[in-house]
């Protein structure tokens, strides 16, 4: 699969076979975001793959609510990767305050991507979440106090084949232009 064939095929993944992913492919993983790149190199993630059941379930229940059910299909992803946010550099604080840009949220998304596009190579569908009680994970899995959850992706061997559904986009001159707005 090249990268185009990734972008076009990756598409959140909300049903999950129950097979565990092999540890290469999880190693293939850890590699794909450790080579994302990100703001003066700073690379501010810790990537928590969670694949113990026990601690998983109890990492999914905090991705919904009786109230706001919409991530309950993550009980059924064999893993969860947790990509925690650790504090700015000196550098990139400053810089971040002076530009009013947080540089650590554009770096934990460009990770991510890597992460979902890596696990589309790879023969396995994602779901990235951010709707999560982060208290409750960074107590479940000892997160330090200054560190932050960035987003919680559900990973797996999903039910249906990939590209089953055709992805819905507006029409890139919706959503593109060039020279001027």
């Amino acid at each position: 699969m090249n990268v185009k064939e990734a972008i076009q095929t990756r598409r959140s993944v909300w049903n999950y076979q129950p097979k565990a992913v092999e540890p290469e492919k999880l190693q293939a993983l850890i590699e794909a975001v450790r080579l994302a790149p990100s703001a003066t190199d700073t690379q501010p993630w810790k990537l928590i793959l969670v694949d113990d059941p026990a601690i998983r379930e109890q990492v999914a229940r905090t991705t919904f609510s009786k109230t706001v059910s919409f991530n309950e299909y993550s009980l059924e992803a064999p893993v969860l990767a947790v990509l925690a946010i650790e504090p700015d550099t000196i550098v990139t604080q400053i810089g971040g305050w002076l530009k009013k840009h947080p540089f650590s949220l554009i770096d934990i998304g460009i990770a991510a991507a890597h992460f979902c596009l890596q696990a589309t190579d790879l023969g396995l569908g994602t779901c990235i979440m951010g709707w999560f009680n982060e208290s409750a994970i960074k107590k479940i899995l000892h997160v330090p106090r200054a560190t932050r959850i960035g987003v919680v992706i559900a990973l797996g061997y999903g039910v249906e084949p990939p590209g089953l559904y055709p992805k819905t986009r507006k029409a890139a001159s919706e959503m593109s232009s060039r020279n001027h707005y």
